[in-house]
């Protein structure tokens, strides 16, 4: 890593020249022939002078001669140069002797860098224009200095710099993350898919404000607005990508303590028991593991919750919809695919199988994976190497294969539908998630938690639900499980004004609703809920009723302390 790098400036393309014993011009790549112009002519003796001044020229003249002559090498030397167009600009470069048999001296190669991105001189002012008499504030300097979170990566995704802020949002030391991939550092929710740095270093769209969670270097979860952009040399090239960042407010957590936390999976009946003392060693082991389940059960926090108690916790969680992308896409996806490998394929893509390296690889909806690419997926998992599409080179999968399904595979092996040595190399761990149906008992734990996660979204005081709604709650059969429990909820929430969700804040279910509501049948979504303080009545009402008239044990009903509810009824005018 040169000198810049691990500084943590912005790195862009370079510029090589090789030339021969008499300094004549054997070659040089494009970005030399746009810096110099006509001063790169194949044969033609290779001058210094133009592009380097006074002593800088001094010097590059003499680390060149020493090259020719005695095979010197001199290495991240710094000048001022101008190219082709006359403009200045700052730059680093070294000069390495070429040998050839026994050892003498053939030529020479240079190679020369741009250090500045956007340089200020007095070639670029408009005429009459002047700079003002200031001290001159370097590059690195307001890259240090920004509020804003930033780091580069090249086009290997290395990253290239890291600056000050960065390292306090992330606790990362600058030194521990240069060179290392990007997303073995942030660990976001979008590295595996939708990554907006991926799409604008795939495309040169810039992106904007985009929403992200990421990890810190504790495991504390953050989200951070994102700004992506491209990074050009100042021949035109694209030579990385640089990112911005910044906290959303309230959304920085700190780093749970425990040592196994399925905090996100709520449940308490005999069946969720029986899973979480599984959890732990399945998440210790490297086995693979086939989740099966309804849909909307939670399979994919399951599969989460696996990774984050696993070794392999630091690297990335890539998840796959086998489902959700078009036949022909997938294999890209799934092994990625090289430059002109088929119609549109402008440019080399890595696949999610690389991208989960280190980490796991969540094929969710496996059971709708294509013939063709069961046997794919077979031949990775047995001999753990796959190729690109259209590439030759053999990659080694480095990745735990968690699938999760809604389909009966055993039924669909039977009708030829899916492939028996996939699934049994699938499933040497099961897991199947219970129907919300078949736990009754953890809906109100349930309602609960997406309480207080709702609270917070939508910055309410909800306390409980009423008792006709819990009551409601339990015996409906939820044919969308908990996904469609945390959607009524959510409806709810629109609408409630006080601190307990009644009847008529609740969705239309069809038929079921009508028939345990009768009179009170709640209001279609397209109605307009009734208004928050005559509910607020009914509640305290309905709970005086249930405690007997005495206070205290109708505040408990509600959730709320005595204060609050003599408070809140004589507003009302209960009291």
């Amino acid at each position: 890593m040169s000198s810049a790098e691990s500084n943590g400036a912005l790195v862009t393309g370079e510029a090589v020249v090789a030339l021969d014993g008499a300094q004549r011009i054997m070659g040089g790549n494009q970005a030399a022939r746009q810096l110099l112009g006509d001063k790169l002519e194949p044969g033609e003796v290779f001058s210094l002078v133009g592009l380097l001044q006074g002593p800088d020229l001094a010097e590059a003249q003499s680390a060149l001669e020493a090259a020719l002559g005695k095979g010197r090498a001199a290495q991240n030397l710094r000048a001022m140069a101008r190219d082709a167009s006359g403009q200045e600009f700052s730059c680093e470069y070294s000069i390495n002797p070429l040998f050839g048999p026994g050892r003498q001296v053939t030529g020479a190669v240079l190679n020369l860098r741009d250090l500045d991105f956007t340089p200020l001189s007095s070639g670029r002012l408009d005429p009459g224009e002047s700079l003002p008499n200031m001290p001159r504030l370097g590059y690195q300097s307001l890259f240090e200095n920004l509020a804003e979170g930033i780091f580069t990566i090249n086009t290997r995704w290395r990253i290239t710099s890291f600056n000050q802020r960065a390292e306090e949002l992330t606790g990362y030391r600058r030194e521990e993350v240069l060179g290392r991939h990007c997303w073995d550092i942030f660990r976001s929710d979008l590295c595996g898919s939708g990554c907006p740095l991926r799409t604008t270093l795939e495309t040169g769209v810039t992106r904007m404000d985009q929403d992200v969670r990421m990890l810190d270097k504790r495991g504390g979860r953050l989200g951070v607005l994102v700004n992506t952009s491209v990074v050009r040399d100042r021949t035109g090239s694209v030579v990385g990508a640089v990112e911005s960042f910044r906290p959303l407010d309230g959304l920085e957590q700190p780093a749970s303590n425990e040592s196994h936390s399925f905090e996100e999976i709520v449940g308490s009946s005999e069946p969720m028991r029986k899973l979480f003392a599984m959890l732990p060693d399945v998440a210790a082991s490297e086995a693979s593991v086939l989740i099966s389940g309804e849909s909307g059960t939670g399979k994919e926090l399951f599969a989460r919750a696996i990774h984050a108690q696993s070794p392999r916790s630091k690297g990335p969680f890539v998840a796959v919809n086998c489902s959700a992308l078009a036949e022909t896409l997938l294999e890209s996806e799934l092994f990625g695919h090289e430059k002109a490998a088929f119609t549109g394929a402008v440019r080399s893509k890595v696949g999610r199988f690389e991208l989960a390296k280190g980490g796991t690889l969540f094929l969710d909806e496996i059971g709708e994976l294509k013939p063709e690419l069961q046997v794919k997926l077979l031949r990775v998992l047995e001999q753990r190497v796959f190729e690109r599409v259209g590439g030759t080179r053999l990659i080694p999968m480095d990745a735990r294969i968690i699938a999760a399904t809604n389909r009966n595979l055993p039924r669909a092996m039977a009708s030829g539908g899916f492939r028996e040595d996939l699934f049994y190399r699938l499933r040497t761990v099961p897991l199947t998630i219970p129907p919300l149906r078949k736990r009754p008992e953890d809906i109100p734990l349930l309602v609960s938690h997406f309480i207080k996660v709702m609270n917070q979204r939508y910055q309410k005081q909800v306390r409980s639900v009423d008792t006709k709604v819990m009551r409601l709650f339990t015996n409906y059969p939820w044919p969308g499980n908990v996904r469609e429990l945390e959607r009524v909820m959510e409806h709810a929430y629109v609408f409630v004004k006080g601190p307990v969700i009644l009847p008529a804040y609740l969705p239309s279910l069809g038929e079921f609703w009508r028939e345990r509501l009768g009179a009170a049948e709640p209001e279609t979504e397209d109605a307009a809920p009734a208004d928050g303080q005559e509910s607020e009545r009914q509640a305290i009402l309905e709970a005086l009723s249930q405690a007997g008239g005495r206070r205290q044990d109708a505040a408990d009903l509600l959730g709320i302390s005595r204060t609050s509810l003599w408070r809140r009824m004589k507003s009302l005018g209960l009291g």
